[in-house]
């Protein structure tokens, strides 16, 4: 078990800038490059532990999503529901598709059987260019010398390898989970290891899930990803702690390497503020308006009235003249 969890921590330092401190070791936080562009090969930065956020862009052309904005999600949106579309920040026009959908956090939705919601658009066909690669899912199972679990339980992780590697180590640092690789999906058997009504919670925008086989949600095939209702949790499901090792550890898009508060005010005004920074624009305005009037007042305390003074300068002048000898 120990040889194993070294190996996965080893695997999730291969792609690591930055350190973060975990369980009172260091490490460098593992990272995804995610391919924007077949042009060039220009690539942004998924980060495990970051914080998100920032500016967001546009797929470029030659990409099979070309023109689509990615990237912009923060750390805090990253919870979803029970429900599949669920966890956008933004961009979710159409609450019964998820095709045609954006990028929040980088990565693209999971894809279930029977092309639910237009899954298929996010396919195994494109899983050569999938952020992260092909869907894959872990069994998490703890032991009763750390949480009260029965000997039976367990749940999966299931999103893209690349966030399933460097996220095991945390399950093991925090929820003493056993080692585990991780094994391809394909949600299209008959006898998937998960299916759609197992999913406990969606993360980052639908691409990641918690499951477990003992829950059953018969409201999972409803076509709206705004819905609420959902079969109850379990108790023991309900306060898992693998839901918030997954929330703070789960890979996200990276702010833009080098954005200025300036990259920031655009943002804000091309994801909708306009309101809040047209106000700030007006209010800034009536305070140097108020500052310039506050100025000539004071001008005018100091020196007088411009136009009075310049006429009693005139009026000494001409008394001078006059009072010089012939």
């Amino acid at each position: 078990m120990y040889t194993l969890w070294v190996v996965f921590t080893l695997q999730a330092l291969l792609l690591s800038p930055s350190l973060v401190n975990a369980g009172g070791m260091t490490f460098t936080k593992p990272q995804i490059r995610v391919t924007t562009t077949f042009s060039d090969f220009d690539a942004r930065i998924m980060d495990h532990w970051g914080e998100g956020g920032g500016k967001w862009a546009k797929v470029s052309p030659r990409h099979p999503f070309a023109g689509r904005t990615f990237g912009g999600a923060k750390r805090e949106e990253i919870r979803g529901t029970r429900a599949f579309g669920s966890g956008y920040p933004y961009g979710t026009g159409n609450h019964s598709t998820i095709a045609r959908r954006p990028f929040p956090f980088g990565v693209w939705p999971l894809y279930w059987d029977q092309n639910f919601m237009n899954a298929d658009e996010y396919g195994p066909h494109y899983d050569v260019v999938r952020p992260g690669g092909f869907i894959a899912y872990i069994p998490l199972r703890t032991s009763k010398a750390h949480f009260n679990v029965t000997d039976d339980e367990v749940y999966y992780a299931v999103g893209d390898r690349e966030s399933l590697l460097p996220l095991m180590v945390s399950y093991v640092t925090w929820c003493h989970v056993t080692p585990a690789w991780p094994s391809r999906l394909n949600p299209s058997l008959p006898n998937a290891t998960i299916k759609l009504e197992n999913v406990v919670q969606y993360f980052r925008g639908s691409s990641f899930a918690l499951a477990s086989p003992g829950y059953n949600n018969t409201f999972a095939r409803t076509t709206n990803s705004e819905t609420k209702e959902s079969t109850p949790l379990p108790g023991f499901m309900e306060y898992s702690p693998f839901r918030n090792v997954t929330e703070n550890a789960l890979a996200i898009m990276n702010t833009i390497p080098g954005e200025t508060g300036v990259d920031r005010f655009v943002d804000a005004l091309a994801l909708g503020n306009v309101v809040v920074v047209g106000s700030m624009v007006i209010a800034l305005g009536m305070i140097g308006a108020l500052l310039l009037q506050m100025r000539k007042r004071f001008q005018l305390y100091l020196y007088g009235d411009p136009l009075l003074v310049q006429q009693a300068r005139q009026n000494r002048q001409a008394e001078i003249q006059y009072e010089r000898y012939p």
